[in-house]
């Protein structure tokens, strides 16, 4: 059973940054595809970023393109997010998940068959 930890959620006011972390349990080389999603009270699950493997190719939702980055170190075992100009909209809980075989379906919650627990982050305005 993987097991994959998020850290880093906060509270901030908008325009401001923050850098979420996940540590996985197991090589992350081994998990595939992983990705960042997030969920706002009430609406569905949404994706924000997808990687690839090695890290070289990475995918946004059209909402944080220019602002946020995706990033592994399969050598910690460790997925990032750096989210930077942070809005309002982008409060919620933010989950990794992990273990997607491709890149078809990457905006899909069910292609990712791991995740974790959630962080939050708030924005205000």
């Amino acid at each position: 059973q993987v097991q994959l930890v998020e850290s880093g959620g906060d509270s901030v006011q908008a325009g401001g940054s923050l850098r979420l972390s996940c540590a996985a349990s197991t090589d992350t080389y081994s998990l595939y595809y992983m990705g960042w999603f997030r969920q706002a009270p009430g609406k569905e699950r949404e994706v924000v970023a997808v990687i690839s493997r090695g890290g070289i190719l990475s995918t946004y939702a059209d909402s944080v393109k220019g602002r946020f980055t995706i990033s592994r170190d399969n050598d910690k075992n460790s997925l990032y997010l750096q989210m930077t100009n942070l809005k309002p909209e982008d409060s919620g809980m933010y989950y990794c998940a992990a273990g997607a075989k491709s890149s078809v379906g990457w905006s899909r919650p069910a292609s990712f068959p791991n995740w974790g627990q959630g962080t939050q982050v708030t924005v205000s305005s």
